[in-house]
């Protein structure tokens, strides 16, 4: 015990001692963490977990702070670190949103306004139900939409972003018809499915983890071309692992959606590195590996060349699926 004891020790001492001495710069002033979503979701959640984890072991001197800023469906985020070039005391955990937004709201943003700094995750999305819909199955559901002479009603985050194009896909693959309402956040999609205000929700698995633990809501499949990984028991009966994928019940809808950070354009290349070193410490902390874990992430770690070659040809795949769902304003 003492020598687990020990060796846990160095590795936080060095954990923090990597940071400091890897880069010429770091902040002096408080950092926000800016997210571009409402209280609850998975985003704000994330941010919080950095956050605690970069206090912990005195990762930055300085004081760090979340700072939501959903309004406009995230546009206020967005324009917030565009209108900051040079401040590198504000860094924003990104997803999907930085692609499609500037298209269904035609807003003035473009990621590459931004200064990319690392992917930290990727996150799957599930089709949920109400634990007591008499629908067991995505068979089952799809066949009570058709049947249903109301469209059913799913709920999700924000309107015409990542939530909507699932959705319109399941449209599009079994000819079911489908009614969309659009949250602040997950959080309050999962509080509208457990109180059977909407018949489903496609919450990716940290917006759903409580309410499916407490035996309230049914995975019904998971949008990837593989199960999560995840083995251990999260439910008195089930894994992440033991949700099919929606290919596995018949229908091939897939999507992974990036968890990223960005700071805002015209940062010195030693601001960057300050923050690249950080998050890789900060990606081989405990915590954040029980994170990734409790949240069901995919955790990756890319930086560089190798980050903005995936950006791009991530921007092309949510680019072609607006389109396709025909979200792009005119």
């Amino acid at each position: 015990m003492r020598k687990a004891m020990s060796t846990a020790a160095i590795a936080a001492m060095a954990m923090c001692a990597g940071v400091t001495g890897a880069s010429a710069w770091e902040p002096t002033k408080t950092v926000e963490i800016v997210v571009a979503a409402g209280a609850g979701g998975a985003s704000d959640q994330m941010a919080r977990m950095l956050q605690s984890v970069i206090q912990k072991y005195k990762l930055i001197k300085s004081p760090v702070v979340v700072s939501l800023k959903g309004g406009a469906s995230g546009a206020e985020a967005l324009m917030y670190m565009k209108g900051s070039p040079g401040d590198a005391d504000k860094v924003m955990i990104a997803y999907s949103l930085i692609y499609q937004l500037p298209l269904s709201a035609k807003i003035p943003f473009n990621w590459r306004d931004l200064t990319p700094v690392n992917v930290m995750a990727f996150d799957q999305f599930i089709l949920w139900n109400n634990a007591e819909s008499p629908e067991k199955t995505v068979k089952d559901f799809i066949e009570a939409a058709k049947k249903s002479s109301t469209p059913l009603k799913f709920g999700g985050t924000g309107s015409k972003r990542e939530d909507q194009i699932l959705m319109v896909g399941l449209e599009k693959q079994t000819g079911a018809k489908f009614s969309y309402l659009p949250y602040k956040s997950g959080g309050e999609a999962a509080t509208q499915l457990v109180g059977k205000h909407i018949d489903a929700n496609v919450n990716n698995p940290s917006e759903n983890l409580e309410v499916w633990r407490a035996g309230q809501v049914r995975a019904l499949c998971v949008f990837d071309d593989e199960r999560i990984s995840y083995t251990a028991k999260v439910t008195d009966t089930q894994s992440w692992h033991d949700v099919p994928t929606c290919k596995e019940q018949g229908v091939n809808v897939q999507y992974k959606m990036l968890r990223s950070m960005f700071l805002p354009g015209k940062v010195t290349p030693d601001q960057v590195k300050f923050y690249e070193d950080m998050f890789r410490k900060v990606s081989e902390a405990p915590e954040y590996k029980e994170y990734m874990e409790k949240q069901a992430l995919k955790p990756v770690y890319m930086t560089g060349k190798e980050m903005r070659d995936f950006l791009e040809q991530d921007d092309k795949i949510n680019s072609d699926l607006m389109k396709s769902a025909g979200f792009v304003a005119k």
